[in-house]
């Protein structure tokens, strides 16, 4: 199944965070975003045409991690969205990071 059709599963910590390896066979299904050098977590950056499409853009992946109750470091302003996912129980990288990037991703190609 692919990641944007998947649902996050919660984390209750107890679990190591993915292995760099892991990170990267994720990394490979979600295009332009990047892993930090330490794999510990993942941002990309989205562009727009303006501040309204951005701001616009930042409520909708907002409501999204609602819904999944998965939440990311976000940050914008004119024409562009930075985006960073990570687990904060695991202080790491986990499934549902890369599960919500792709959310992301499709929300974008929208």
């Amino acid at each position: 199944m692919a990641l944007n059709e998947q649902t996050c599963m919660p984390c209750q910590g107890g679990i190591p965070p993915l292995s760099r390896e892991h990170a990267q066979n994720f990394l490979a299904q979600v295009t332009d975003w990047q892993l930090s050098d330490d794999a510990t977590l993942i941002k990309r950056r989205y562009t727009f045409i303006d501040f309204k499409s951005a701001l616009a853009f930042v409520n909708h992946v907002g409501q999204l991690c609602e819904e999944q109750n998965h939440h990311p470091d976000i940050t914008f302003g004119w024409g562009y969205v930075s985006v960073i996912f990570y687990t904060h129980k695991i202080k790491g990288l986990h499934e549902n990071d890369f599960i919500m990037a792709s959310k992301c991703d499709a929300l974008y190609a929208e």
